[in-house]
């Protein structure tokens, strides 16, 4: 198992070494599915560079990450030029290696769950209880599916800062994981509960993943729910209010703001991408502007949550996922690199695939999708045969794909629960009708 590993590490990192060093990465950075206003690294160099000549780089509308960002970018750029590409490579590594290791911890955990709740489940339902076979490996196909996730293997050679903002994410399912499940003093959970805020701050996620991670820490601590609940809140609070605050004294003001959270907010840059935004609003009337930003930020951010929580609390990871996946989906300025991540988590629930109804019908749409949004791209920039409704359609059925995997996924959660908890076979106008697994 453990050669298993380091051979998929090996791999993946020579895959990555040889895109990033060959004459495909300029073309790779250059694809709109890819590369965003908000993650370009090309834009990120030309804050550099004002930056280096004086020049406020939020002034205008180029640049768009936080000035912590841009200090940490600009140490980078300046003294490890030559081996950027190393540091991208590496921290895709790494956020492979915490799913792997948050997936086993996630396993553990359903069959602790599983045994604590055994006592309430219908007679005859052994098909579906797990085993520690079954579910052994489980996290090689996680960070089999990071690693070798072409979304994922291109968003890195394009060196988007989505590599980073992934980054935060590992980090925060690895922590939720690992730290809000055990039992620790409160010294120990300021240090490791410091990274959490760092994804929200980086890339603007949304706070709704610390729903999902108050529902954990108050299952694993139900002798101190609400004490230990306001700790995690006050560890989220207080390192994102401190960052913020830096970012005040390096920028000597707070005009970042609106350059950074208010450009994702706002959606000024039309730009095409993957996402949902661009066509909307670039067809709409300019007075119905703030009215739908509110309803499209909404959707992308807060509708979701309490609806998911009430129904998804007795599986906290998966509501995280979830919240991932449609933020994915729903935020102003998407990219693949955020589709490969939350696509790498859905093995750690293999054990639903056969209750799902929709997997040949999502596969093939993110198939097609992925190979004729560059053709119509084509079409309709370069050989100007095509409009922006011919690569809208693409774009509109790779979110439709997106919201089936996800809904194909909760629905299967709930009909696997409803089968262990009322058995495999119903009486239907008087016989028996048995359920069908496979």
């Amino acid at each position: 198992m453990e050669f298993l590993l380091c051979l998929e590490f090996l791999v993946a990192f020579l895959i990555r070494l040889w895109l990033s060093l060959s004459d495909y990465k300029q073309v790779i950075s250059d694809r709109v599915e890819i590369s965003t206003p908000l993650n370009s690294w090309k834009r990120v160099t030309e804050g550099v560079m004002l930056y280096n000549e004086g020049t406020d780089p939020y002034i205008g509308d180029m640049f768009h990450e936080t000035p912590l960002g841009l200090v940490i970018f600009h140490w980078m750029i300046v003294n490890i030029p030559r081996w950027l590409h190393l540091v991208f490579i590496c921290c895709d590594l790494i956020t492979g290696y915490l799913l792997y290791k948050a997936a086993k911890k996630c396993m553990a955990d359903l069959l602790v769950r599983q045994s604590k709740d055994q006592h309430k489940y219908a007679p005859g339902v052994e098909k579906l209880l797990l085993v520690e076979e079954e579910l052994r490996m489980a996290p090689i196909y996680v960070v089999s599916a990071y690693l070798f996730n072409p979304y994922t293997i291109l968003s890195c050679a394009a060196q988007t800062t989505t590599v980073f903002a992934n980054l935060c994410l590992g980090i925060f399912y690895y922590t939720m994981l690992h730290d809000c499940t055990c039992s620790r003093d409160k010294a120990t959970q300021l240090f490791v509960g410091y990274p959490w805020p760092c994804q929200h701050y980086s890339h603007c996620n949304p706070v709704t993943l610390l729903v999902p991670a108050c529902i954990l820490t108050a299952q694993s601590h139900p002798s101190n729910m609400s004490g230990h609940v306001l700790l995690l809140v006050a560890l989220f609070l207080a390192p994102l209010l401190g960052l913020l605050y830096l970012c005040h004294c390096i920028n000597d003001s707070w005009a970042f703001l609106y350059a950074t959270y208010g450009f994702i907010l706002n959606i000024p840059d039309l730009r095409p991408n993957v996402g949902l935004f661009w066509y909307f609003f670039t067809e709409m009337f300019e007075h119905f502007r703030a009215l739908f930003i509110c309803a499209f930020q909404l959707n992308a951010g807060l509708l979701y949550v309490a609806p998911l929580s009430l129904r998804m609390y007795r599986e906290p990871v998966l509501l995280a996922a979830s919240l991932t996946a449609l933020t994915a989906v729903f935020r102003s300025y998407p990219s693949v690199g955020d589709v490969g991540f939350y696509l790498a988590l859905l093995p750690m629930w293999k054990h639903l695939f056969h209750y799902m109804q929709q997997g040949f019908v999502v596969g093939c749409f993110f198939l097609v999708t992925s190979v004729l949004a560059p053709v119509l791209w084509h079409l309709w920039i370069y050989s100007r045969s095509a409009n922006a409704n011919f690569y809208f359609g693409v774009t509109l059925a790779f979110a439709t794909a997106q919201i089936f995997l996800i809904t194909d996924i909760l629905f299967a959660y709930i009909k696997r629960e409803f089968a262990l908890r009322n058995g495999l076979k119903r009486v239907i106008d008087g016989e028996e009708a048995k359920l069908v697994l496979e």
